[in-house]
């Protein structure tokens, strides 16, 4: 047997156990998620906000150190 496919069959299992089933838990509706989203337009709303915020604010900083730059000469 070569190498390669001495290889291979590990390869194989690891692909056929990942294609069983889940294992699920007995002990009622499991949420993974740390937030509520039941009300999907206050969540999206949310979520925009935190993502129009976070993305601004380089943006804002760099401004502000263009205008403190600028005042000074």
């Amino acid at each position: 047997m070569s190498l390669l496919a001495r290889s291979a069959a590990p390869l194989r299992q690891v692909a056929v156990r990942a294609r069983a089933a889940p294992v699920r838990s007995m002990h009622g509706e499991y949420k993974h998620i740390p937030f509520n989203y039941d009300k999907k337009g206050i969540f999206g709303l949310k979520v925009a906000s935190y993502l129009i915020f976070g993305f601004s604010i380089p943006f804002g900083a760099a401004w502000y150190q263009l205008s403190k730059s600028s005042g000074s000469s």
